[in-house]
């Protein structure tokens, strides 16, 4: 259930196997567009109902009340068909951190040779990289004069470059990666589903709306979904995987009657299997737009505009080039907020526009923004259904800044973008901010624009949590088993013990490549030991 990016790979790998039939259920269709593929359009799609399933959370008590939203992709390939394109493995201690956490055989010497599987990097030479793989994965060209700004301000700041961050250095700042290949947005669903679709073995069927799960004793033999305005049930032999994503997971479990009792008390559900820990764990990324004036007419700015629009969608949509080929976020960086952090717990995202998600413009001229989130927030949210309805929306709560590190943290992201600014490189170049204002200074001020403005990356987690079958907690074990049933598994970001660094579609693609193995009883890829550097 659910073609996103885990999904997409996991229907790929077992329409592999010559004696499976699949059967891949989607309620989205087959999003096909040029919205979706022209990587500078990225913003029209994610912010369409066709594309997106439009989910807002709870008015957040640490963000005075502010409900955000919480788009997620529907559709053939998921999120990945409407998400930024940047590619992020996570850093190595991330996966460290899962199997330290009880998700035994997910270290990173585990996971990276399933991140090689999955790559097919362009211009890349490293015993760290795929060459071969069916994601494709392009390093910025990074031709806006910005781009080296920003690098030499933040080394003058004496923070360091990287090669790249996916190898063997993911600190320091350097050139984005991202999924697109020949101009166009590479998705889950190009790199897999595309190869498949006339394969025999496999069904594809989009549409449908998944309700619940269907048991023979402990056993899971099929589901229940809803095309239109028909109920219909599909039976298995080999068993059920869930790959509905971190909100549609626990929603589809609590619905089967699997989960806290208190979720789905009142709610006309029978009772099958207490899981506590399903809906639990919910983490995400916040991040600040960090906008500021450029002295220099060099932004993007003087593309921002109807004529410029048709010209750079008439550029791609013939040739496939120009500023419609790329996301124009091409410069990253990974930096630690204070000596104490064990590994980078900043990311950055440079763009030389000054402009907001939606696309509308906080400032008549031009200018540019660093995207700053930080990466392992202690806070802990929840997803839990309303009602018994497939249709209806559950209660997500993110319980965004809930911890006290979490403020600090983006403190200390202000203050440290605002000395990368005041360095030599920017003095051509930076004016005046235009958010958060140079006239916040106070812990007290930073707090309160921090809390009304920060924003959702789009990167929601970890609400069916992997870890060791006698955790409580526990959702899903290692071998990506729900706990205590049988022909049922669970594979995609919803697993995550924890965040990890960066953008999150790499580490859930390879999540469902990983999976395939387990659920397969397949001989795991073997384990590669390389070192990397913090």
């Amino acid at each position: 259930m659910g073609a996103g990016s885990s999904g997409s790979a996991i229907a790929y790998r077992l329409a592999q196997e010559n004696n499976m039939k699949v059967l891949l259920i989607e309620y989205g269709g087959y999003n096909k567009s040029v919205l979706i593929d022209m990587p500078a359009a990225l913003s029209y799609p994610m912010n369409m109902k066709k594309y997106n399933w439009g989910f807002n959370t709870e008015p957040e008590q640490n963000l005075f009340g502010r409900s955000l939203i919480c788009p997620r992709g529907k559709g053939l390939g998921g999120s990945s068909s409407i998400n930024g394109m940047i590619y992020v493995r996570g850093h190595p201690q991330d996966f460290d951190n899962w199997s330290s956490q009880g998700a035994s055989g997910w270290s990173f010497s585990d996971v990276l040779p399933y991140f090689k599987k999955m790559e097919f990097c362009e211009n890349r030479n490293s015993p760290w990289r795929g060459k071969n793989g069916l994601i494709r994965i392009k390093t910025a060209e990074q031709k806006n004069v910005l781009h080296q700004v920003f690098s030499e301000a933040a080394i003058q700041s004496g923070y360091s470059l990287t090669e790249d961050y996916n190898g063997y250095k993911q600190e320091g700042i350097g050139a984005a990666e991202m999924t697109i290949h020949k101009g166009n947005r590479w998705s889950a669903a190009k790199g897999y589903l595309e190869k498949i679709t006339k394969q025999k073995n496999i069904c594809i069927m989009t549409s449908c709306l998944a309700d619940k799960l269907l048991f023979l004793n402990n056993k899971c033999n099929g589901l229940i979904f809803k095309r239109k305005s028909e109920t219909f049930s599909a039976k298995c032999k080999k068993g059920v995987i869930l790959a509905a994503g971190s909100i549609g997971n626990p929603c589809i479990l609590q619905r089967s009657g699997i989960g806290s009792p208190k979720y789905i008390a009142g709610l006309g559900i029978k009772p099958f299997q207490k899981l506590e820990g399903v809906g639990n764990n919910l983490q995400d990324h916040l991040e600040l737009y960090f906008q500021v004036k450029c002295k220099q007419p060099i932004s993007l700015f003087n593309n921002n505009n109807l004529l410029s629009k048709a010209r750079i969608f008439f550029e791609w949509y013939f040739f496939r080039k120009g500023l419609g080929a790329s996301n124009q976020f091409e410069t990253l960086g990974f930096l630690r907020t204070d000596r104490n952090q064990k590994y980078p717990n900043l990311q950055y995202h440079f763009l030389p526009l000054a402009i907001n998600y939606d696309g509308s413009s906080p400032y008549n001229g031009h200018g540019f923004q660093f995207h700053v989130g930080t990466m392992r927030s202690r806070s802990r949210g929840t997803v839990a259904i309303k009602n018994a309805d497939p249709a209806s929306h559950p209660v997500i709560k993110f319980n965004y800044l809930s911890h006290p590190d979490d403020l600090k943290d983006f403190r200390n992201a202000i203050k440290i973008t605002r000395n990368i600014l005041n360095q030599a490189a920017f003095k051509d170049y930076a004016d005046e901010e235009i958010q958060p204002s140079p006239t916040l200074k106070t812990n007290t001020e930073l707090d309160q624009f921090i809390m009304s403005n920060v924003e959702s990356a789009f990167h929601p987690c970890g609400t069916c949590k992997m870890g060791h079958p006698d955790d409580k907690d526990t959702v899903v074990t290692p071998d990506c088993k729900i706990n205590g049933l049988d022909n049922l598994f669970c594979a995609d970001s919803s697993i995550f013990p924890s965040i990890t660094n960066g953008n999150l579609n790499a580490p859930s693609i390879m999540v469902g490549e990983k999976a395939v193995d387990h659920i397969l009883n397949k001989a795991l890829l073997p384990k590669e030991n390389l070192i990397p550097y913090n």
